[in-house]
């Protein structure tokens, strides 16, 4: 048992040390009941902090989802009723196996085994149909009374897809009642950490050193040369020129954890240009001394080859790495799990000091947009455009201009929780709303808005912020309503110039297309990219690690394959029809589920303004 007198700083999480002479089938003294407590008081009272990127997190700095937005710290043991929040997991790592612990992916075996069924003192035989299974360790720890075998260290799973076998019990992650974590119907097994191993499909070798030589045999023998000057980024209008250049051993390698940077960088570069001005801008005094060797790499070794021969070796990708890694604040960027925005902060805000995409009405400027959003349970599958409209309408923030690109963050909280279960990505984007002094229309009669009134959003028959903008002439007409007497409209900011061409034109709308889809499945990126602009522009699914050669020396195979239906399932009939077609997740076809269930980060562009940028 653990002494009275344990320093409190060194319990949290339950150091391994600390196992030794921790008796689990013992029941827990007085004092560690009172450390166990007020351990997990501390950590539920840390508090919540808006970071820089404008998302809501705890005050330290890390991100824990929940439906609520925040969870305590891993380390912190409060169970709690299923009405309540998840529970932490007291334990951080597996105890026979340090390398796995939680967000680690695993591969459950089930055959000769056995696993922990809700509720059951004993466990019922393996099931043959499922022998291995595949997900991310989202708990441990000894589970909540209920049998026998309560205090015994067992493993929470949220398996990548509903198992095939309907006798294998499972759960939302909660556990006699109690919650322990939060993840879909179906989705949650609790075995013993003897059955949990390390997920082959994503075993890797370790990362190589700075300075190190590169033996190019590790990576497949596929050659990477280095590609200088400008090259233009693929323009693909037809299905059969896509599937051309798909295949095996093209887009980018992946290595050791990089599918977050590997994605993102496939989804900014390879079909589009809106980026390119980040690979020439010449350097200021202001930047890092390696800055144009960053830039260099980038352009030379990672971006070039890529368009010119669809295919980047992982050592090149490697580079980029260790010199973010090195010049940035993000730290663990060689080895570590990280997420697309991590990323993008340390290339885009911290190494090539960009000029950030969005410039915010609120005075913030930034790179991309988290969309925060109320649950709308009428929504049955919402679009990226409702929820981008209403995100801005409740922040009560606009655009100060229109961006040449648009990186909108789906509304989710880390890798777990997902607000709704499926978003569809809207093709366009219809931005003339949130713009700031740009022209609007009087959903009425059509003519130049003078006016918005933000209480009308969603209570007329025009939907979405385009309902919210009222001429002078029918403002009193629409608010003359006995529901709507309490309304406030305010005037609107019209360009002057604007205003004498307004009786002889329409209003222009502004548009943005959608050119990329990054998704996470169980800790894993993927991207959907557009082969071209233009709504009947083909569309590739890219998979840095989609096949592996070999075990622990072996190496990851990266793959792009053409996905003919995407366009359809983006259309308001194709999509309607699968939500409608498919209830269950696994009834959606591969990349349909991805796209719709897994969607982390649309990326979109203007055309128009990436001229002039």
């Amino acid at each position: 048992m653990l002494p009275d007198t344990y320093d409190k700083d060194s319990f949290d999480g339950i150091p391994l040390t600390v196992l030794e002479h921790f008796d689990w089938e013992d029941e827990p003294t007085e004092a560690t009941e009172r450390l166990l407590a007020s351990d997990a008081e501390e950590e539920l009272n840390d508090g919540a902090a808006i970071t820089a990127n404008g998302s809501i997190g705890p005050a330290d700095g890390t991100s824990h989802p929940t439906a609520n937005g925040l969870v305590p710290r891993i380390g912190s043991i409060s169970p709690e009723s299923d009405s309540g929040g998840p529970a932490a997991s007291p334990l951080q790592e597996l105890p026979n196996d340090p390398s796995l612990g939680v967000g680690s992916m695993v591969e459950v075996t089930l055959d000769g085994g056995a696993f922990e069924a809700p509720g059951s003192a004993t466990a019922p035989p393996a099931t043959m149909t499922d022998p291995l299974l595949y997900g991310v360790i989202r708990w441990i720890g000894p589970l909540p009374t209920g049998g026998g075998n309560h205090r015994k260290v067992m493993v929470g799973v949220e398996l990548e897809d509903e198992p095939i076998d309907p006798t294998l019990e499972t759960t939302n992650g909660t556990h006699n009642g109690v919650r322990l974590f939060r993840c879909p119907a179906n989705r949650a097994i609790f075995v013993h950490t003897s059955q949990c191993s390390r997920d082959r499909r994503f075993q890797d070798i370790p990362p190589m050193s700075p300075g190190s030589k590169t033996d190019t045999n590790m990576f497949g023998k596929v050659d990477c040369p280095v590609v200088k000057g400008r090259v233009p980024p693929l323009k693909i209008l037809k299905l059969e020129e896509l599937e051309e250049i798909c295949g095996k051993f093209k887009g980018i390698q992946g290595h050791h954890n990089s599918c977050y940077l590997d994605a993102t960088l496939f989804a900014m570069f390879t079909f589009t240009s809106v980026f390119d001005s980040l690979l020439f801008r010449p350097k200021e005094p202001e930047d890092n001394p390696q800055y144009e060797e960053v830039q260099r790499v980038l352009l030379e070794e990672i971006v070039n080859p890529l368009r010119k021969n669809h295919f980047v070796r992982a050592d090149r990708v490697l580079k980029l790495r260790q010199l973010l890694d090195r010049l940035s604040s993000v730290t663990g960027l060689m080895s570590e799990e990280k997420d697309p925005e991590e990323f993008l902060n340390s290339l885009l805000a911290q190494i090539l000091r960009a000029d950030p995409f969005l410039k915010l009405s609120s005075g913030l400027d930034t790179f991309y947009y988290q969309l925060f959003v109320e649950k709308d349970e009428r929504l049955n599958l919402p679009s990226v455009q409702q929820l981008f409209e209403q995100s801005f309408l409740a922040s009560n923030i606009k655009l100060k201009e229109v961006p040449s690109c648009l990186i909108i963050q789906m509304p989710r909280f880390g890798k777990n929780f997902k607000m709704y279960p499926r978003i569809l990505p809207s093709q366009v984007l219809d931005v003339t709303d949130i713009i700031e002094d740009s022209p609007r229309q009087c959903w009425v009669c059509g003519k130049l808005a003078e006016y918005e009134c933000r209480e009308c959003f969603g209570k007329m028959q025009c939907e979405g912020l385009e309902g919210t903008a009222i001429c002078k002439s029918c403002i009193d007409s629409v608010h003359h309503h006995s529901k709507r007497l309490n309304h406030k409209p305010v005037p609107l900011s019209v360009p002057q110039d604007f205003i004498p061409m307004a009786p002889h034109c329409e209003v222009p709308r502004l548009y943005m297309e959608l050119f990329a889809v990054v998704c996470i499945e169980t800790s894993h990126y993927v991207a959907f990219v557009k082969a071209a602009s233009g709504q009947d522009a083909p569309w590739c699914f890219f998979d840095s690690m989609a096949d592996r050669n070999g075990e622990q020396n072996g190496y990851n195979i990266p793959k792009m394959v053409p996905v003919p239906d995407l366009p359809r399932w983006l259309t308001e009939e194709g999509s309607r029809a699968l939500n409608e077609e498919a209830v269950n997740d696994k009834m959606l076809p591969e990349h349909a589920k991805r796209l719709l269930c897994d969607a982390y980060m649309c990326m979109y562009q203007s055309t128009d303004v990436m001229m002039y940028r």
